[in-house]
């Protein structure tokens, strides 16, 4: 399964969703990658710390040899990295993707990422893109590449009228270049249970008809000191409340 993660809005948890689901999927025993295809490096640096600076190559460089014209490519393989834990590997992204933008995108190199996966499914269980706020040709890509799109929704208004042009966008890509593209589930991140605003905001995409997922993810501060440590949640206290959440999510996409 390819799931993308992906929102236009910044600040609505994508980096920190992608890597928690990536994380407890590996934890279950599946051989799992995660394709941090954002410039802002969040999820390379969540799994891997200061080292995500260092580590080569990046998906940067698989983008730079798709410009190319090479008889024998490099393997999709080598631009992929082991993390500190079992089953769980990485596609680390680089600062470097901003320059290569305009370049992949008048040489038409759309679908490469789509040729690659395809490749790469074969090898694992589960792969999760991490992409960035933005509607731009590493997410079309993305998108053109996934089975499914997670969308990671902030409870306030700016997050609602956000979500409605990001599903045009997704409807988009389905027409246009990814038929089999479905929208998995609106997933609730930085939900105050007590607060009036965020359930009525909830309601009311419920009563859209839109897919949310039931399960929820507390507002928490550990997030911070997970984000700190480099530990996904699921390592850094399972007994948690939001490491709990994380995974009745993950349970919910099983059956999605």
């Amino acid at each position: 399964m390819k799931r993308i993660i992906f929102n236009q809005k910044g600040g609505v948890g994508k980096s920190t969703i992608a890597v928690n689901l990536a994380a407890i999927a590996a934890c279950n025993g599946k051989k799992t990658l995660l394709i941090d295809i954002d410039a802002q490096c969040n999820s390379s640096r969540y799994l891997l710390g200061e080292a995500a600076k260092e580590i080569k190559p990046t998906i940067a460089d698989y983008f730079e040899e798709t410009l190319g014209y090479s008889f024998f490519p490099k393997p999709a393989s080598t631009y992929i990295h082991p993390t500190p834990f079992d089953n769980l590997f990485l596609m680390p992204s680089s600062p470097n993707l901003g320059d290569l933008q305009a370049k992949l995108d008048s040489r038409h190199k759309i679908y490469k990422l789509r040729d690659t996966l395809k490749e790469l499914e074969k090898e694992y269980d589960e792969i999760f893109i991490d992409t960035p706020p933005a509607y731009n040709f590493y997410t079309q890509s993305a998108l053109i590449a996934a089975d499914t799109c997670l969308i990671p929704f902030d409870c306030d208004d700016f997050s609602r009228e956000a979500l409605y042009t990001l599903m045009n966008n997704v409807a988009e890509i389905r027409a246009d270049h990814n038929a089999l593209l479905r929208i998995e589930g609106i997933i609730v991140n930085q939900f105050q249970h007590r607060a009036n605003l965020p359930q009525r905001l909830v309601d009311e995409l419920i009563a859209k008809g839109l897919p949310v997922f039931n399960s929820k993810l507390s507002s928490s501060i550990i997030i911070r000191e997970s984000h700190n440590q480099c530990l996904p949640m699921i390592h850094l206290d399972k007994n948690h409340k939001l490491s709990s959440e994380f995974t009745a999510l993950y349970n919910e996409l099983l059956v999605a």
